[in-house]
């Protein structure tokens, strides 16, 4: 058996990547260590909850003792996604995000350095690359130039994640994925926002005339494309996972819109953000040509497959949208639940 730590394993994506690993793996034994802020769901993992070898740690990747007494009881793998990630919610303000994602993957180097893995796997975004024109596409050697400070704190993690493969031979991977969705996606981004507000007849608000170009990948080829990198990736090497789905925020509202069966009348537009970059997309052929890794799910059958989720699931969604998903913390944890955030837009 191996054990895999992966942190931030109640939130969206390490959540899917948790139940696909089980699914896949039966030598794999999980441990998932979470803080529980706001968008970390136990509730995600509940369908894994009893299975043997599964175990969930309630801690932060900041916190250097519970890291360390995790390390102690042996790891393998190390599959980091513990981030604080939603970009309007840096520009209120960075500081979780500089203590989750920057000083949260020093300690995890650090007992990584004392008890060395087979591998360390840093889960990054495209956001660090910054913004491109209407042409070309961020290869994994495109400089970093992120525009926020959720973008600039994961820009510092995969820099430390580097230096700790240079200085000191931690065989680390770093994934860079582009604009994620699916199932359980907490609903401030901007797809499960937009599908959730069309199921109740709510405005959809887009960020000024929607024309800001993202690729989006669904998220279960994302999981399966870190998993590659975690198995067959080489020692210091970046991926960028990709979905190959350019499409404006304006034509994903549009999509959302279709996919509920609502009409365009609930689209409103609303002040830019600060810093909006206008456009991500990745060059892939790294991963297609050392993984064997290429993303399977088009736009359109993601679209519905999440749609139909969010549809078939409105009472999880609607927990978390008026906070009441916290009864289910205290149910199954006691007295840690977090304290409930707004939600906003990206």
């Amino acid at each position: 058996m191996a054990t895999y730590l992966v942190t931030g394993g109640c939130g969206f994506i390490g959540s899917n990547f948790v139940r696909i690993l089980l699914a896949s793996r039966p030598d794999a034994t999980v441990v998932n260590l979470d803080a529980l802020t706001y968008a970390g769901n136990p509730e995600n993992l509940e369908d894994v909850g009893r299975d043997p070898r599964y175990r969930f740690v309630h801690g932060s990747v900041a916190d250097p003792d519970v890291v360390a007494r995790v390390f102690e009881q042996g790891v393998d793998y190390v599959v980091h996604f513990a981030a604080e990630s939603h970009v309007d919610r840096s520009l209120l303000d960075a500081r979780s995000f500089l203590e989750t994602n920057v000083l949260g993957t020093q300690v995890l180097i650090d007992a990584s350095l004392r008890r060395p893995p087979r591998r360390f796997l840093h889960v990054s975004t495209d956001e660090v690359y910054g913004s491109l024109g209407a042409s070309g596409r961020f290869t994994e050697e495109s400089p970093l130039a992120p525009s926020s400070p959720y973008s600039a704190s994961k820009a510092a993690a995969d820099l430390l994640v580097r230096v700790a493969y240079r200085a000191f031979r931690l065989p680390v991977v770093i994934t860079r994925s582009s604009n994620n969705y699916g199932p359980y996606q907490f609903p401030e981004k901007l797809i499960p926002l937009f599908l959730t507000n069309a199921m109740e007849d709510r405005p959809l608000p887009v960020y000024g005339d929607g024309r800001n170009v993202r690729d989006w990948i669904y998220v279960e080829d994302n999981c399966e494309g870190i998993l590659a990198a975690l198995e067959r990736g080489r020692d210091g090497e970046i991926y960028n996972l990709g979905g190959g789905n350019e499409m404006s925020n304006l034509e994903v509202t549009r999509a959302i819109l279709r996919a509920t069966g609502k009409p365009e009348s609930l689209i409103r537009h609303v002040k830019d953000r600060p810093g909006h970059d206008f456009r991500y997309a990745l060059d892939t052929a790294k991963a297609a040509g050392e993984l064997g890794w290429s993303p399977r799910m088009t736009f359109e059958a993601g679209i519905a497959r999440t749609a139909a989720w969010y549809r078939d699931h409105r009472g999880w969604w609607e927990r978390v949208k008026t906070g009441a998903y916290r009864e289910y913390y205290r149910a199954q944890y006691g007295e840690l639940a977090p304290a409930p955030g707004p939600v906003a837009r990206t």
